[in-house]
C-alpha cells in the first residue's frame, strides 16, 4: 500500500461513476458487472452485443493500465491457491445470492436510492470486514 495516492483513487472512482452514468443514460441499463457478464454468456438474441462491448472495454482498460504501469501489478506472495479458489467461488455465490455484485448495488443502486441495494452493500462490506478479521486474526494469514 505504499503507492497509494488519493488522486489515482479519485480518478478511478470518477471513471467508474462516469461509465455507470453513461451506460444508464445512453443505453438505459444498470452497470452491474455480474448481470452484464451473465447476459453476455446467456446469449439472449438482440441483447448481447452491448454487453460484449462493455466487457471488452473493461478488459481493454485494464490491459492499458497494465501496459502503462506494470509496476502496479506486482503479485503478492503467501496466498495458497486453494484458498484463492474458494474465495472466488464464495464471491460468485454471494453475487448470485444477493442478486447482483458491488458494482450493481453499491455504485448504481445507491445512486438510485435503492433500499435493497443499501442493504446488500451493508452486507457486502460487513462480510468483507469479517473475512479480513477471520483470515488475519484467527487464521494468522495476510489479508
Amino acid at each position: 500500500m505504499t503507492g497509494f495516492t488519493p488522486f489515482t483513487a479519485l480518478g478511478g472512482g470518477l471513471l467508474i461513476g462516469l461509465s455507470a452514468v453513461l451506460l444508464l443514460w445512453l443505453n438505459g441499463r444498470i452497470a452491474g458487472i455480474s448481470g452484464i457478464l451473465n447476459g453476455a454468456l446467456a446469449r439472449q438474441p438482440g441483447d448481447s452485443a452491448w454487453r460484449v462491448v462493455f466487457i471488452a472495454g473493461m478488459l481493454a482498460g485494464g490491459a492499458a493500465f497494465w501496459w502503462f504501469t506494470p509496476q502496479a501489478f506486482t503479485p503478492r506472495q503467501g496466498f495458497p491457491v486453494p484458498l484463492l479458489l474458494a474465495a472466488g467461488f464464495l464471491v460468485g455465490f454471494g453475487t448470485r445470492l444477493g442478486s447482483g455484485c458491488t458494482s450493481g448495488h453499491a455504485v448504481c443502486g445507491l445512486g438510485r436510492r435503492s433500499l435493497r441495494s443499501l442493504v446488500a452493500t451493508i452486507i457486502f462490506v460487513g462480510c468483507g470486514m469479517l473475512t479480513v478479521y477471520v483470515v488475519r486474526h484467527l487464521l494468522g494469514g495476510q489479508a
